[in-house]
This record gives structure tokens, sequence and C-alpha cells, in this order.
């Protein structure tokens, strides 16, 4: 069985109620890239952290979210206007990235007997 080539660094996702921008459109799908050692570590020197170690969420999720719906510039101020099921949903899906790994199985095609990894994670709501 031959293992997939490359590492897949991205996961999409989509909000349960999604982020509502100035104009008032609503955003719930987005990307979410694995987190580095440096993503863990730089937001233990904010300040916002050190004052409120909660905060370190918020700054976390800023790092690691490159996009929610048209929004590309994801930073702490829009995560904190997220509802609550929201940040709750994206930490939920950055720990389970983050920690094992997307869940994934090794299968076998029944008609080549070719084995690949398949990736359960899901990109919607509901999915396995």
């Amino acid at each position: 069985m031959s293992a997939p080539t490359g590492l897949r660094t991205e996961f999409p996702f989509e909000l349960p109620r999604g982020y509502v921008d100035p104009a008032g459109v609503v955003h719930r799908d987005g990307v979410m890239r694995l987190a580095t050692a440096r993503d863990e570590l730089v937001p233990l020197r904010d300040d916002r952290v050190r004052e409120n170690p909660a905060y370190l969420t918020v700054v976390l999720l800023a790092r690691v979210v490159v996009r929610i719906g048209t929004v590309t510039d994801i930073h702490a101020g829009l995560v904190e206007d997220l509802f609550a099921v929201d940040v709750a949903h994206l930490q939920d899906l950055y720990r389970r990235l983050n920690t094992d790994g997307p869940p994934t199985a090794s299968v076998t095609c029944p008609g080549c007997g070719t084995g690949i990894a398949v990736d359960l994670s899901g990109s919607r709501l509901g999915e396995s």
C-alpha cells in the first residue's frame, strides 16, 4: 500500500451561524490551516493574552484561519465578532487538526487493489 504524497495543510469548514460583515453579508464557509510552533508561541507574548489568558483562543484562531467567506484579512477583532457557537466550532476544528491530525482511513480499491488514505474529517457540519 502506498502512502499519499504531499501533506495537506489547509482544511475547509462551515460555520454554524457565520460571520456577519459590516455590510450585513453572512460568510459561513472558510479555510483553516495547520498551526506551526510559531503560531502557538507568538500569542504567549501578546499583552492581551498576558492580561487575559482566555484571549489566547482569539489570537490563535486569527493566525490559523485563512479565510471566512470572501474575507481574507482575518484578525483578532474579526474573531471577536464571531458568534460564540462559531468560535467553539473553530476551537474544536483546531484541536482535531493540530492534536492528532484529521481522521483518516486506509482503504484498498476493490477494482485495482491500490491502497489509499481517505480523509474522514468532512468539510460540512454533520459530516464524518
